[in-house]
C-alpha cells in the first residue's frame, strides 16, 4: 500500500477492563503523576530561577536534561510502553509516522510558523531574537507535547473511547489544553499574568486540535515552539553574550536527538500493522 493512503491500525483490545480500578490507574493515574512530576521539576529548574530571563548557560543545560529530557520525555516512555503492550495506544496515535509524512507535516508547520513570525513577531523585525527564543523553548515544547498530548491526551482518549470518536477527541483536547495552560503558572513570572494565562489557554486548545488532527509529534512540537515564542516573549531575556548561544543550540539539538531516539526505540520494539482501507 502506498504511503499516501491513510493506514488503518489494527485495534488490539486491552487486557482488562479500562473502567476497572487498575485500568483507570494505569491509563490516568500514572500519566497524571508523571505530569505532576514534570511540573515540579520545571518549577525547580526553570520557574523559580527565572531561567529564560537570565539565560544562564549552566542552568539551561541542567533544565534541559532533568526537566525536558528525563522527566518530560524519557519517563513517559515507560507508561506509553505499557500501553503499547495492552493495545491502548499505537504508533500512529502517539504521533510517530513514516519519514515522508513527517517531513511534509514539519515543512508546512515551519512555513506557516515563519509566515506568522514575519507578520506578527513580538520582537519586531529582529529575526535573530525570535530564532533564539524559538530554539531556547524547543526542548520545553517537545516535553510539553510528549507529556500533555502524547501521554495524557492519548490515554484520556483510551478511557473514553467507548463513547465514540467525537467524545474522545473533545475530552482529550479540552482536558489537555487546560493542563497545558497550568504550565503558565510554573514558567517565569509574566508581566501581565491574565494575558499570559489567556494566551496559554488559546495555545493549548490550538495545539490539542493540531495534534489530534495531524497526529505527528515532530510537527506538533514545532507548532508549540512557535506558539510559546509568541506567548512567552515578555519572559525571555535578550541574548547578551555569545556564550549562551552554543548552549541554546546544543540543548535544542539534544531535545530533537532524544525524540528521534524514542521514535527508533518504539519502531524497533513495537509495530502497528497497516491494513487496506
Amino acid at each position: 500500500m502506498s504511503e499516501e493512503q491513510p493506514p488503518v491500525p489494527v485495534i488490539i483490545r486491552p487486557s482488562g477492563n479500562p473502567e476497572s480500578r487498575s485500568g483507570l490507574f494505569r491509563l490516568l493515574g500514572i500519566p497524571i503523576a508523571i505530569y505532576c512530576l514534570w511540573m515540579i521539576v520545571t518549577v525547580l529548574f526553570e520557574g523559580d530561577l527565572r531561567l529564560f530571563q537570565s539565560a544562564d548557560p549552566r542552568g539551561i543545560i541542567v533544565y534541559t536534561v532533568f526537566a525536558c529530557i528525563i522527566t518530560g520525555m524519557i519517563i513517559p516512555v515507560y507508561c506509553i510502553r505499557e500501553s503499547f503492550v495492552t493495545g491502548a495506544v499505537n504508533m500512529f496515535q502517539i504521533g510517530f509516522w513514516p519519514v515522508r509524512r513527517t517531513f511534509y507535516a514539519c515543512f508546512l508547520t515551519i512555513f506557516f510558523g515563519y509566515m506568522a513570525m514575519v507578520l506578527f513577531s513580538p520582537f519586531g523585525t529582529d529575526t535573530f531574537t525570535f530564532g533564539y527564543a524559538f530554539l531556547l523553548l524547543l526542548p520545553t515544547a517537545i516535553a510539553s507535547v510528549t507529556v500533555c498530548w502524547v501521554l495524557l491526551g492519548t490515554h484520556i482518549q483510551a478511557v473514553v473511547r467507548g463513547g465514540g470518536t467525537i467524545l474522545s477527541i473533545a475530552a482529550g483536547s479540552l482536558i489537555t489544553a487546560w493542563l497545558f495552560c497550568l504550565t503558565s503558572f510554573v514558567h517565569s513570572p509574566a508581566v501581565h499574568p491574565q494575558t499570559a494565562l489567556a494566551g496559554f489557554l488559546v495555545l493549548g486548545l490550538a495545539a490539542a486540535v493540531f495534534f489530534f488532527a495531524v497526529r505527528d509529534i515532530y510537527a506538533a512540537s514545532i507548532f508549540v515552539a512557535f506558539g510559546l515564542t509568541f506567548v512567552m516573549a515578555d519572559r525571555i531575556g535578550i541574548p547578551g553574550t555569545q556564550a549562551v548561544m552554543p548552549v541554546v543550540y546544543g540543548s535544542a539539538l539534544l531535545g530533537v536527538i532524544t525524540l528521534i531516539g524514542i521514535h527508533l526505540y518504539f519502531a524497533r520494539n513495537f509495530r502497528t500493522i497497516k491494513l487496506p482501507v
